[in-house]
């Protein structure tokens, strides 16, 4: 199994040229799925553990996420970078701190939010947004590593659907050293194709798609972005399914039951067959 310097240098060559998926796993099964339906990177989503924990999402601790995290890099040969919220803390030096434990934890790379987590003012300014960021990236140039500093502006999120501003963030935080650029949800294509060009060269992260409607791959990729992670989507999803299983064995539906893959082949994919 390679080592954290390996996987980092892995994942910091990903972002070099073209487009790739990074599917987020939520624990040791999920990752070694992922890893066996061909992924090259994975990463984590804090949605997806607080839900697998029976929380709510932002319901984590800094080190559960790390705990997590450890699991993946166990669980496979792939680089893994971590969702870790608005950095744990309000300041400059909680959001160091937090790359620091991250880097520590092998971590090939994360993302930081400027996010407040109150509701009544969800995004921190612009100038402490910026602090925020730069001091991440001081700390994740002071591995001694490659470590992949993704920043991420989170208006669409939290009902500021302000494109301008958005860009205004993406771009200082680029200017700060942010080896990444990341806004969920942006809401179409045009806003994607600015975004990529005002933050160029530096690669962009789109989580699924544009929020008018998800487009194929090699759509995003002809508009220049880099990265295409799920988020919490995967998690969702499979939630969804185990929701939708549960209410027809409940009623009695046992069919539905039927429809599943092989044990075989799941057990094969937790075995790292046919990777």
């Amino acid at each position: 199994m390679m080592d954290a310097s390996e996987r980092a240098a892995r994942f910091a060559a990903l972002h070099e040229s073209g487009c790739f998926a990074l599917p987020n796993a939520w624990d040791a099964g999920s990752a070694r799925i992922l890893a066996h339906a061909g992924a090259v990177a994975i990463a984590t989503t804090s949605a997806g553990i607080a839900w697998s924990l029976g929380r709510r999402d932002y319901a984590i601790t800094l080190a559960e996420s790390l705990d997590n995290a450890r699991i993946l890099i166990a669980a496979t040969d792939l680089p893994v970078s971590a969702d870790l919220e608005d950095g744990f803390g309000p300041s400059p030096e909680d959001c160091a701190m937090t790359v620091r434990a991250a880097a520590e934890a092998g971590l090939a790379g994360c993302t930081i939010e400027d996010t407040t987590r109150d509701p009544a003012s969800p995004i921190h300014d612009f100038d402490h947004s910026v602090a925020r960021i730069r001091a991440a990236v001081q700390a994740a140039r002071a591995v001694g590593r490659p470590f992949v500093l993704t920043a991420r502006s989170e208006n669409f999120l939290n009902g500021r659907p302000d494109l301008d501003d958005t860009i205004r963030r993406l771009v200082a935080f680029a200017e700060a050293g942010a080896d990444c650029l990341y806004a969920p949800f942006l809401p179409d294509m045009d806003a994607i194709a600015q975004v990529v060009a005002a933050v160029s060269p530096k690669p962009v992260n789109v989580l699924g798609g544009p929020r008018a409607g998800f487009v194929p791959m090699a759509t995003l990729a002809a508009a220049g972005v880099r990265r295409v992670s799920a988020g919490g989507l995967i998690t969702r999803a499979a939630y969804a399914h185990t929701l939708e299983l549960g209410r027809a064995m409940v009623a009695g539906d046992l069919a539905k039951l039927a429809g599943g893959p092989a044990g075989s082949e799941v057990s094969a994919a937790m075995r790292g067959e046919g990777d």
